[in-house]
């Protein structure tokens, strides 16, 4: 098959004093064309919504690197802006899967740094494969919901939101229904953590099948135990749990490959709003434990990076700008400490009483990119995906490179009032460099070579 080309925690004020930043700069830009189809041919019929099967979409929900100038991307549930049913939250039988790129920097030969809007190096994402999410054995879905491309031993996850049993939790673990938002490569290259909304779940899966081949299981307190299908409804009863569609939406593994560390994008119900769990995962043993994220100035978190075993930088962030038909204000990155943090897994609530872990500003991604003469107002409203890549050499200097991208929600275009005859929506890749200085404990993960061919996995 052919590829395609794209171009101690505190209980005091938090944020006394911002992060030195010595040179963190923009480097480079890509995006990937919201028309295109991925590789998963199999997968292109017509989802319930008329939206192809394959479209490549929302694949800023989660990025991830895995070596050399390979990174894997993750779309979420899949297309559910089109209205068709809302007893469905309008969610489809899209087949979960994740897209791996090259994003390889090539130097930019026009460049000129006295022209505005020029850039040092040149990006275009370009898609090498597509793998599919199954199971082995059976899962739950709903009437009629069952993907075609069921066989024995393969049995795919997919974004409708009926794949569940509802005579159980949320969290179990036999659900057909996915909410990707977070994924990690492990350190021999061969598997992939996923975090997701729907329970939340944390799985692990063969980077070669697409199989998953383990589930951790997670904290009691982050499960629903009243489901329903019905969007922001599908909780409601429920006096504890995940809030509706704000299950884990990041997720980090350390450098050493020892350890996943899961975030939550709200608050649960029974704790106060603007207090988030973080969830420690030893992936050995399958030990948890809960420390308390307090919010800044977002709505929510969208994603958690690991700098070294310690240390992580939180995307915290609001939901406007491109695509919300208003002005980008909050796209921050903040950096985080467990060193010395208490643990909250024993707390029944969170609130003002509770300890939360250090943090410090680390980036503004909206005035980096407005400084860059980027308009507020085209900056994607969905700031989700954050991975580290290969370091750089600028002007003889040794930078580490910064990868920032946004989910599209599949939809290739958008209106606003700036752009009111429409204008294209694409999943966009902002570059940053970091020098050393700004991350002095950085430590990169080490990942070994993972060779595969490049067909479609499902």
């Amino acid at each position: 098959m052919s590829k395609k080309h794209f171009l101690p925690f505190l209980l005091m004020p938090l944020l006394a004093t911002p992060a030195a930043q010595a040179e963190v700069a923009l480097i480079a830009m890509g995006s990937v064309n919201p028309s295109y189809q991925d590789l998963s041919s199999r997968t292109a019929t017509p989802l319930e919504n008329g939206v192809a099967g394959n479209i490549l979409g929302g694949v800023g929900s989660a990025i991830a690197y895995a070596g050399n100038n390979t990174f894997l991307a993750l779309p979420d549930r899949g297309p559910n802006a089109n209205a068709y049913n809302p007893l469905l939250d309008d969610t489809t039988s899209y087949i979960n899967r994740f897209q791996t790129f090259n994003l390889a920097l090539a130097v930019n030969p026009s460049y000129d740094a006295t022209v505005s809007g020029s850039l040092p190096y040149i990006l275009s994402p370009f898609l090498t494969a597509t793998t599919l999410l199954s199971n082995a054995s059976a899962l739950t879905y709903g009437v009629n919901a069952a993907p075609t491309l069921n066989a024995q031993g393969r049995y795919y996850f997919t974004g409708r939101s009926d794949n569940f049993d509802a005579k159980r939790v949320s969290t179990n673990l036999f659900n057909g229904r996915l909410d990707p938002e977070g994924i990690r490569v492990a350190n021999d290259g061969k598997t992939v953590f996923i975090s997701d909304e729907y329970g939340p779940y944390v799985y692990q899966f063969s980077r070669a099948t697409g199989k998953r081949i383990k589930a951790f299981k997670l904290p009691a307190n982050l499960a629903s135990p009243v489901l329903s299908s019905q969007g922001d409804t599908e909780i409601s009863g429920n006096t504890s749990g995940r809030t509706a569609n704000k299950g884990m939406e990041g997720l980090a593994i350390t450098p050493d490959g020892k350890m996943l560390v899961g975030i939550m994008q709200a608050n649960l119900i029974q704790d106060t709003k603007g207090y988030l769990r973080i969830v420690t995962i030893v992936i050995a043993t399958g030990e948890t434990k809960e420390f308390a994220y307090k919010l800044t100035d977002g709505s929510g978190v969208s994603e958690i990076l690991a700098i070294n075993d310690h240390e992580f930088l939180v995307d915290e962030r609001d939901g406007k700008g491109l695509g919300d038909n208003s002005t980008a204000v909050v796209k921050k990155l903040y950096k985080i400490d467990l060193t010395g943090a208490t643990e909250v897994t024993s707390l029944a609530k969170l609130d003002a009483s509770s300890p939360v872990v250090a943090k410090i500003p680390f980036m503004d991604i909206v005035e980096k990119l407005t400084a860059f003469g980027i308009n507020a107002n085209d900056i994607p409203a969905k700031i989700e995906g954050i991975s580290f890549g290969p370091d750089v050499v600028v002007n003889g200097v040794t930078k580490h490179t910064l990868f920032v991208v946004n989910d599209n929600d599949f939809l290739s275009t958008v209106t606003d009032t700036n752009h009111p005859a429409g204008i294209s929506n694409p999943n966009k890749f902002f570059v940053f460099t970091v020098d050393s200085a700004d991350l002095p404990n950085y430590v990169p993960q080490s990942i070994l070579p993972f060779a595969r061919d490049e067909q479609d996995r499902g």
